[in-house]
């Protein structure tokens, strides 16, 4: 039995960068960093300015909309099947 701390990631866990050709995964993959998040962790707060884009491997990350009251709601989640950050590949630097 292994201990979670031992567990292999690939970038290639996430669904959208296996996706793409292997030309593409050679020269994209050396620059990727594996990161690891705590629960409950912000990453992006609203006008913050964009340094990364995350693709989750496994771990769903919540996006939530935070009210003038300060109450919260989830309007989108993201798994292995997507990515955070997307302002960047817009062209954009900040968080809606």
């Amino acid at each position: 039995m292994h201990d979670a701390s031992e567990r292999t990631f690939l970038p290639s866990q996430n669904n959208l960068l296996a996706a793409l050709s292997k030309d593409i995964r050679e020269r994209l993959f050396p620059f990727i960093e594996l990161v690891s998040l705590s629960l409950g962790q912000v990453i992006y707060e609203d006008g913050d300015k964009l340094a990364y884009v995350y693709f989750p491997i496994d771990s769903i990350v919540s996006l939530l909309n935070v009210m003038e009251s300060g109450a919260s709601a989830e309007i989108s989640v993201v798994g292995n099947e997507g990515l955070i950050g997307i302002a960047l590949f817009m062209g954009g630097e900040s968080t809606p």
